[in-house]
């Protein structure tokens, strides 16, 4: 039994803070009996996730920073037709709709979650912008109300970011290489001009929505095998709406029901002796644990052993 923790701790000065209090007797239990095996290194400036490169490695993926095929993985799983056989010279990329909030300084991406979008007004958003694509020779289909699906042979080798990386954020620091994405940046700035006169953006509007006044274009790369393995992780997002929304307080509760609920079934799974591997994933690097072979007296002076959970988390 494999659990991945996306999110477990957050990079900034406050997500440092909201450690101190933290308290999770369950995982501390946990990792008491685990060892650490793998580390999946980068920094918070990296393109993907630590979760999204344990999860590419998983799958035997390649590729690199910014260009795991996590939208053609997502395509499959909205049950559109992916193929790597007959996708050709085609790379696929995720375009999630979204709110570009202007500032004065900087534009900041609102989460999509905000947006309330249903499918009817996901689906006509999507007709009214798929002119501008087809005409660069982009074909785009409909997956879910915040996941449209992109292909083009420019999407097989460009790197971008996670939007989980933007979520909150001042977009600039996070948009693709501007000469090799120079045809993604200038459909951004079509489909911005488009929809800011679009008549269901004004009833989003009269209604108190947020408008629709952009997208976001991420897990770009060639259409990749998912494994078949037995041994594919579970994964617990409960921590991601929290951190990204910065509110440590729910993210404090969030960490508390897992060391009650999942954390704790692992470390009793433990106890007995089955197998378990646990990955921790913050916004700079992953860890993962697994159980060893010990020895009788490895077992016996194991529950003098303590792994503070703060600096665990700390690390990522």
């Amino acid at each position: 039994m494999h659990l991945v923790l996306p999110f477990a701790a957050g990079a900034s000065d406050a997500g440092a803070q909201a450690l101190h209090g933290l308290r999770l007797p369950q995982l501390e239990r946990l990792l008491a009996g685990l060892q650490s095996s793998a580390a999946a290194d980068g920094d918070a400036h990296s393109l993907s996730l630590p979760h999204e490169r344990l999860l590419a490695a998983l799958h035997g993926w390649t590729g690199g920073d910014g260009r795991w095929p996590f939208a053609a993985a997502q395509a499959r799983g909205d049950g559109l037709p992916v193929d790597e056989r007959e996708d050709g010279e085609q790379g696929w990329g995720l375009l999630t709709p979204t709110n570009w909030q202007v500032g004065r300084e900087q534009i900041v991406l609102r989460d999509p979650d905000e947006l309330g979008l249903d499918e009817a007004e996901s689906r006509a958003l999507l007709q009214a912008v798929r002119p501008l694509f087809d005409s660069e020779g982009w074909s785009l289909q409909w997956g879910a109300p915040l996941r449209w699906y992109a292909r083009h042979a420019s999407l097989r080798g460009l790197a971008t970011a996670s939007l989980e990386r933007v979520i909150g954020r001042a977009i600039d620091p996070w948009l693709p290489d501007r000469q090799a994405a120079r045809h993604v940046r200038r459909l951004q700035s079509e489909v911005q001009m488009l929809l800011h006169t679009h008549p269901l953006n004004d009833a989003r509007e009269t209604r108190g929505a947020l408008p629709v006044n952009s997208f976001w274009l991420s897990g770009t790369g060639v259409t990749q095998p998912l494994s078949d393995a037995p041994s594919l992780p579970a994964i617990d997002m409960r921590l991601r709406a929290p951190l990204l929304a910065e509110d440590w307080t729910a993210w404090v509760e969030a960490w508390q029901a897992l060391d009650a609920g999942p954390i704790a079934e692992l470390a009793a799974r433990a106890q007995r002796g089955g197998p378990v591997s646990l990955s921790l994933c913050g916004e700079r690097r992953a860890r993962r644990f697994e159980t060893v072979q010990r020895s009788a007296w490895a077992r016996l002076t194991q529950r003098w052993r303590r792994v503070a959970a703060e600096s665990v988390l700390g690390s990522l």
